[in-house]
């Protein structure tokens, strides 16, 4: 039996994860990683290549351990989409930040004021805006750190930053390196007239592009030392997290749509030609797949929100949770499947829909609170949390579907929220239209790993073949009965959250969160 190693340099920490040429997986190992403040420089988020390598090891090194007669066919590599890496001529590090640095807001402020239109024709080209891109970060690095800047010869992605250590040249790919905003949507490559109207040096844009699934090298010499695995084997390009993500949930067909429930909640949905958003809400990314694009909408923090209350307002569920050796979501939704639809007119607000061009949030409040304890106590707080995020995700998608012309027929959902049963039907209530669930949760890792598959030899057509990799977990129906309180209670949070918003841009109130330049 052969084996597949797919790792990933996530935003909190780097993992690695065996799957044998089945797809089933066989050991899995994670090492927490934070990255690097400056204080004198706000926002920043070093990314520490040589400390997070060292994790990677330890990773490959325990997973390794796991896996009896292990036979490697081929390794991947994913990574949170938006950090970067710098590298000088001789392909050596110099400088990478995580996706979540926001030290660029003064260069997103300049480049606005001094060309209004600019972000718009990239987004035109590329899908994206200066919100999460590479453009902003680069100009810093030219201001701040000019040696570096001078030095410097590629950029490319964090995923390629782990093929490089693994032993294959730079190289990138559209579904990572698309999110640079420095591709062209139509091209599938670099676009160096973006880099020269940035006032970016084109010569940063010379990291060859190669598709997911390609063989770019063979584990070297040196990384058979650090890591113990056995050198030559081949080195497949894997991609951007969330697109290899929607591969290991088998949305790899035009019209497929995947929502991803962690931390933040993606809503991807496939599209067969990258058609972009004339209103610039809505982000336009290259698929893993060649010959796809996805329209992505995000909804922040849902994750994060229902762990808040888990750990704030409810510490003693958590507690009693614990002594009965059950997770305490668990009965946390036990208490709010009590709860009516519609949360008792509770109205939530935390994220906004996405709007990618203007990209700010209201201040966290909830609303329409009532001083009666039998109608407004913590079951129905938390229900109003799980409904929030699935009218959010409405919101995204009615918005995709304005400029695509079509709601999906179906989700899937994945993540750690599609594990909640209750979350999986409120979000098939709200969106009137059936959720899937997958047997796989590690659906990033699977992704890559069909790729890795591929570039094996041991896969020859994803799209024939996915089934055998991906299987169906759990398929929820909605409740007709609930489509019109959730509609209105949809409507009622539009409303409400304009007037929360304006609070927070007059600051009144304070953001929940503002992209750099907002």
């Amino acid at each position: 039996m052969r084996h597949l190693l797919a790792l990933d340099a996530g935003t909190g920490s780097g993992r690695a994860v065996i799957f044998d040429e089945t797809g089933k997986q066989c050991a899995v190992a994670a090492r927490e990683w934070t990255h690097v403040h400056n204080p004198d420089y706000p926002g920043s988020m070093t990314f520490n290549m040589e400390k997070n390598w060292g994790f990677i090891c330890d990773c490959i090194k325990e997973v390794s351990s796991q896996v009896n007669d292990l036979s490697l066919a081929a390794v991947t590599t994913t990574s949170m989409r938006e950090g970067i890496a710098v590298y000088d001529e001789k392909q050596r590090e110099l400088w990478a930040c995580a996706n979540v640095d926001a030290r660029a807001v003064s260069q997103v402020k300049k480049l606005r004021n001094l060309y209004p239109e600019l972000e718009k024709d990239i987004y035109d080209v590329s899908g994206q805006t200066f919100a999460l891109g590479a453009i902003p970060r680069l100009l810093w690095l030219k201001e701040h750190l000019k040696d570096i800047y001078a030095r410097a010869s590629y950029t490319v992605m964090l995923s390629d930053w782990l093929s490089h250590r693994l032993g294959a040249p730079l190289t990138v790919d559209p579904s990572n390196g698309g999110t640079t905003g420095l591709f062209n949507l139509e091209t599938r490559k670099w676009d160096r007239d973006l880099a020269d109207r940035c006032g970016i040096k084109s010569s940063l844009l010379s990291a060859p592009v190669f598709e997911s699934g390609s063989i770019i090298g063979k584990i070297s010499d040196k990384c058979s030392l650090e890591t113990g695995l056995k050198a030559g084997i081949p080195i497949i390009m894997g991609g951007g997290d969330a697109q290899l993500g929607a591969v290991g949930v088998g949305a790899v067909n035009p019209g497929d749509a995947a929502v991803f429930g962690g931390s933040f909640w993606q809503q991807e949905v496939n599209l067969s030609s990258p058609k972009v958003d004339k209103t610039g809400r809505i982000r336009i990314n290259f698929h893993a797949m060649q010959r796809l694009w996805q329209a992505e909408a995000i909804v922040f923090f849902p994750g994060l929100v229902v762990r808040w209350f888990r750990d704030a307002i409810c510490p003693d569920i958590k507690q009693k949770a614990l002594k009965m050796n059950r997770d305490p979501y668990d009965l946390l939704s036990d208490m709010a499947a009590k709860v009516p639809a519609g949360s008792n007119n509770v109205i939530p607000v935390f994220s906004d829909a996405m709007d990618y061009k203007h990209w700010r949030h209201a201040a966290p409040s909830f609303l329409n609170l009532s001083l009666d304890a039998e109608v407004c106590d913590r079951a129905t707080l938390f229900r109003s949390l799980l409904e929030n995020a699935a009218i959010v995700t409405r919101a995204n998608l009615d918005r995709i579907a304005e400029f695509t012309g079509s709601f999906p027929e179906k989700i899937i959902f994945a993540g750690g929220a599609s594990k909640s049963p209750l979350w999986c039907q409120i979000v098939s209530d709200v969106l009137q239209v059936p959720v899937e669930t997958r047997e796989v949760k590690e659906a990033t890792a699977l992704g890559a790993a069909v790729f890795a598959a591929q570039g094996a030899g041991i896969i020859k057509d994803i799209r024939e073949e996915i089934n055998n990799y991906v299987k169906k977990d759990t398929v929820y129906y909605p409740d007709s009965t609930k489509q019109n309180i959730y509609k209105e209670l949809y409507e009622k949070w539009k409303d409400a959250y304009r007037v929360q918003l304006d609070l927070a841009d007059r600051e009144i109130t304070t953001s929940m969160w503002k992209a750099p330049g907002e």
